[in-house]
C-alpha cells in the first residue's frame, strides 16, 4: 500500500476537539501486519490522555484508542498466532502489547507487564514510523513482536476490542488472585467495564456471592445481569460507614474474603476496610490519590497489584467471551456505537459516565 492513506482520529491538542485526518499507511517490516479495524472500544485512559498527558510517552499529535479488533489485510512474511496456528489475510484478530524481552523485568523477573521499554498504543507520535499505532483509525500497524489472538465467530468485534484492554486486565487480576473457594464472598468496587466483567468472572470462578458497589444506576442494571448477586448504588449510599456496614451485613460481620478494586486509587482505603482479616485484595483501578494508614491494614491480608496483562491474558479474555456467551450478556457492556466522525461525542459520553463502553464501529 505504498503512498496510500487512511482516516484516523487524531488528538492534535489537549482538551480540544479530536480531528479526523488522513495518515500514511506504512510499508510493513518483516513479520509486521496491517489490520483493517472493524471496531475500537474506548476506555477511561483514552479520556485521560485527551485531557492529559498521562506520561512522557504521550507525544502530540497521536491517534487515540488502544482497544482494537480487526481483519488482517496484509502480512509481511509468515506468522502464527499465540497458539502456534498459522494466520492469514482475512482472519479477525486482536494482538498483545510488546515488551522488550531482554531487560531485567522480562528476562530475570519474568514480569513483562512492568518492562520499562514496553510499547502500547493510543499515545504514539503520528509523525514517527509506523504512524498507525492508535485504534480509532481505519487501519492499524501491528509490530512483528506482537502476539496474535484469533477472534472466534462467537465473539463480536466490539467485545473482542474491549478484551484488548479492560477484560484482559481483569483476567490478569484473577490469574494473580488464584482459586476462589466456594464459601468465599467477592466484593467488587466499580461498576464500569472492568467491574462488570470482574463480576462475571468472579461468579464463574465459583464465588459464593458477588457484591458489587458502583454508580450510576444504569451501569448497575448491567452489573446485575453480569453475575453480581447484590449491588449497592454509591449515589444512594454516600456515607462510607454505611457501605462498609452493608458488606459486613452480608458476610456475617467479618468482611469480604476477597475485594477487587476496579474503580480508582481513592477506593482502595474503602476496600481495605471491607476486607476480612486474612483476606485477599486485588488492586486494579488507577487514577486519583489516596492515603492508607498502615495501622488500619487488615491482619495477614494479601495484596495483589495489577498492571495491564501478559499476552496470554488477551487469549484468556477472548476465550472467556466465547465460552461463556450463553451465561452472561456481554454485548450489553457495549452500550453505544458511533462512526469514526462521532469520536468526540463518544469521548464526551465516556467522560461523563453516560455510557458503560462506547465503540467506534467501522463496519
Amino acid at each position: 500500500m505504498s503512498n496510500a492513506e487512511c482516516r484516523a482520529a487524531v488528538i492534535t491538542a489537549l482538551n480540544k476537539p479530536i480531528e479526523i485526518l488522513k495518515v500514511p499507511i506504512p510499508e510493513l517490516e518483516l513479520g509486521a501486519l496491517l489490520v483493517k479495524i472493524t471496531a475500537s472500544t474506548l476506555c477511561g485512559t483514552d479520556v485521560h490522555r485527551w485531557h492529559g498527558p498521562l506520561s512522557p510517552k504521550d507525544k502530540l499529535p497521536f491517534i487515540t484508542g488502544h482497544e482494537p479488533c480487526g481483519i488482517i489485510e496484509q502480512i509481511n512474511g509468515k506468522r502464527t498466532d499465540i497458539k502456534g496456528d498459522p494466520i492469514k489475510p482475512g482472519d479477525r484478530v486482536v494482538w498483545s502489547y510488546v515488551a522488550c524481552g531482554s531487560c531485567y523485568y522480562c528476562s530475570v523477573a519474568v514480569q513483562p507487564c512492568i518492562c520499562p521499554h514496553r510499547e502500547s498504543w493510543g499515545h504514539n507520535s503520528l509523525e514517527e514510523y509506523p504512524y498507525l499505532l492508535g485504534s480509532v483509525s481505519e487501519y492499524m500497524y501491528v509490530p512483528p513482536s506482537c502476539l496474535i489472538i484469533k477472534v472466534p465467530d462467537e465473539v463480536s468485534s466490539a467485545s473482542a476490542a474491549a478484551a484488548a484492554c479492560a477484560y484482559r486486565t481483569v483476567m490478569h487480576g484473577f490469574d494473580r488472585l488464584g482459586a476462589i473457594k466456594p464459601n468465599e464472598t467477592v466484593t467488587i468496587l466499580g461498576a464500569g467495564p472492568l467491574g462488570n466483567f470482574a463480576s462475571a468472572v468472579a461468579k464463574d470462578h465459583g464465588a459464593k456471592q458477588v457484591l458489587t458497589i458502583g454508580a450510576p444506576a444504569n451501569r448497575l442494571e448491567v452489573t446485575k445481569r453480569m453475575g453480581a448477586d447484590l449491588v449497592l448504588n454509591l449515589d444512594e449510599v454516600p456515607e462510607l460507614k454505611d457501605r462498609i456496614a452493608w458488606v459486613k451485613e452480608h458476610t456475617s460481620g467479618r468482611g469480604s474474603d476477597i475485594v477487587i478494586q476496579v474503580a480508582n486509587n481513592a477506593a482502595t482505603p474503602e476496600g481495605l476496610a471491607m476486607l476480612r482479616p486474612g483476606g485477599r485484595f486485588v488492586h486494579i483501578g488507577a487514577g486519583g490519590k489516596a492515603n492508607i494508614p498502615v495501622e488500619n491494614l487488615p491482619e495477614q491480608f494479601t495484596l495483589y497489584t495489577v498492571r495491564s496483562g501478559e499476552p496470554r491474558h488477551w487469549l484468556h479474555a477472548i476465550e472467556f467471551l466465547a465460552s461463556r456467551k450463553a451465561h452472561f450478556p456481554f454485548e450489553e457492556m457495549i452500550s453505544a456505537s458511533y462512526p469514526l466522525e462521532g469520536v468526540n461525542e463518544a469521548m464526551e459520553a465516556m467522560a461523563s459516565y453516560k455510557v458503560v463502553k462506547p465503540v467506534i464501529n467501522f463496519n
